[in-house]
């Protein structure tokens, strides 16, 4: 599947995973391939990401690397949206 992660200044990751796991208002949540369309709000947590991630030099500070190989991308609010195999994240 492909996720877009933006944020106010710029868009921090764009690309194919293989899953995204996301901090919903209700409790932390994960998409896979073929995931029904969703839109929900996000709280502060991690937006945790599995797959061969390349991200940009230039916003390699804002990403992390878990113990069991996800990258990691702290956020304190957002919206996601998850439809056709497209999952956009708004990030705060």
């Amino acid at each position: 599947m492909y996720l877009e992660i933006v944020s106010p200044e710029a868009t921090l990751f764009a690309g194919e995973v293989s899953s995204v796991t996301v901090p919903g208002i209700n409790g932390e949540f994960q998409m896979l391939q073929n995931h029904a369309p969703i839109v929900s709000l996000l709280q502060e947590g991690d937006v945790k990401v599995q797959g061969d991630i390349q991200i940009a030099e230039e916003f390699q500070n804002k990403f992390s690397t878990s113990a069991n190989g996800e990258t990691v991308l702290a956020i304190t609010s957002g919206t996601i949206e998850m439809k056709d195999n497209k999952v956009i994240v708004l990030a705060d």
